[in-house]
């Protein structure tokens, strides 16, 4: 089972390797609402969504933090090289906490890419998501963490 709603941010602990420069809990909370989205190279409705997730980056550049967590799914997804080049293959230039040890998967509980965790200024889990589809709701959570009237 994945975090709770309303659970805290759990800290950015244990990557890999960060690319596209590295974060903290603290960076974050307490500045504006954070998405969190956990994907995988091996998966392919993760790449499906990312154009989605790029324009919530883009979109809400001033008012949404936007993290990718590459949640590697078998031994293939461990290499550096191959997750850099599909991260740039897909225009994924927010920071990428890679958790080859799964290490902040864990602490999310999280079973499921794509996953999309929303958190509010404070670090509160307001939204969690997963799988392919519902990008409108995911819109609708944002838009209301972002104080933004639909």
């Amino acid at each position: 089972m994945a975090l709770k709603l309303r659970s805290q941010m759990p800290e950015l602990n244990g990557a890999t390797e960060w690319l596209n420069g590295q974060l903290t809990k603290e960076d974050l909370v307490g500045t504006k609402p954070t998405l969190i989205h956990f994907w995988s190279v091996s998966c392919g409705l993760c790449k499906e969504a990312m154009p989605n997730v790029n324009e919530f980056r883009d979109n809400y550049k001033d008012q949404l933090n936007v993290i990718a967590v590459h949640m590697p799914r078998s031994e293939k997804d461990l290499d550096i090289e191959e997750i850099k080049k599909v991260a740039a293959e897909h225009s994924i230039d927010q920071p990428i906490f890679v958790d080859n040890e799964h290490k902040l998967t864990d602490a999310f509980e999280n079973e499921y890419v794509p996953a999309y965790y929303v958190f509010d200024e404070e670090g509160q889990l307001r939204h969690f998501q997963a799988g392919g589809g519902g990008m409108k709701m995911l819109t609708k959570r944002v838009n209301r963490v972002l104080g933004i009237k639909e």
